[in-house]
Formats: C-alpha cells, sequence, structure tokens
C-alpha cells in the first residue's frame, strides 16, 4: 500500500455509476420478485460492499466512511432514442481522511449492479451489467475531478 501518513486528512467525496441492461419483460416483472425487491436489496448490498472496500481490493486503505448513499433506478426504454431500458446505480461515498474514496464509490456501484444480477438472472441470463464509471470526486491533492458529458 502507498504510505498516506503525511498527507492532510480533508473531507473527501466520490460519485460512481453503474448501468444494468435489462430486458422489458425483466424490468416488468421488478415488483414482483420472489427473492424480494431488487432494488432494495442492491442499495443495501452497495452500502455494505462500500463498508468492506479494503477486504476486496487489496491495495486500498481501510477508511472509516463518513457517508454511503446508493440510489437504484428504474430507467424506462427510450424507442425513439434506441436506448435500452434497466436499472441505474449511482453510489456516494464520503470521508475525512488522507487519502479518497474512489474505490468505495466504484465497488457500491459494482455491487449493487452485481446484485441486480442476482436477483433477476433466473428471468434473463443476457444481463449485461456496463457503464461502471467514476462521475466526481472532490478533495485532496488532487482536487476536483468531474467526468465530462
Amino acid at each position: 500500500m502507498v504510505d498516506v501518513g503525511a498527507k492532510n486528512a480533508t473531507r473527501r467525496e466520490a460519485v460512481a455509476e453503474a448501468f444494468v441492461e435489462l430486458n422489458a419483460a425483466v424490468l416488468a416483472a421488478l415488483p414482483q420478485n420472489p427473492k424480494g425487491n431488487p432494488l432494495e436489496v442492491a442499495r443495501i448490498a452497495g452500502i455494505m460492499a462500500a463498508k468492506r472496500t479494503s477486504d476486496l481490493i487489496p491495495m486500498c486503505h481501510p477508511l472509516a466512511l463518513s457517508f454511503v448513499d446508493v440510489e437504484v433506478t428504474v430507467v424506462q426504454p427510450a424507442v425513439l432514442l434506441n436506448m435500452g431500458g434497466g436499472v441505474r446505480v449511482r453510489a456516494t461515498a464520503a470521508t475525512v481522511a488522507g487519502t479518497g474514496v474512489e474505490m468505495e464509490a466504484m465497488t457500491a456501484a459494482a455491487v449493487a449492479a452485481l446484485t441486480v444480477y442476482d436477483m433477476t438472472k433466473a428471468l434473463d441470463k443476457g444481463i449485461v451489467i456496463r457503464d461502471v464509471k467514476l462521475l466526481r470526486k472532490s478533495g485532496g491533492k488532487s482536487g476536483e475531478y468531474r467526468r465530462d458529458g
């Protein structure tokens, strides 16, 4: 691991996103899932994953997170724009520390997306998880970052 002991502890925040592409039949069946509510289970899984990031990613520092939120929302297909529907996951993580929380936000988004897959795979094996990405981060030596577009 990199030595971050000399870095100043500052407030750091990161927001990441993932998208789970689902067909119309799976989208329609989300409320009746026999395993439970996939959106709520994914939200909780993402929060739990953020808290365990250093256990999953070998070189990540364990961080005391001051905030984690995971939003899981249904996106209906847009026929005119030729866009498929699915579930958008947006994860936010924050801390006051000497290193950033990008990996915690990314892990939360990815695990929440994987949970949606797990909860719906009986209906369709062709589900695709895509666009796991950092949207923005703030704090620390490198300052602000915002993904364009």
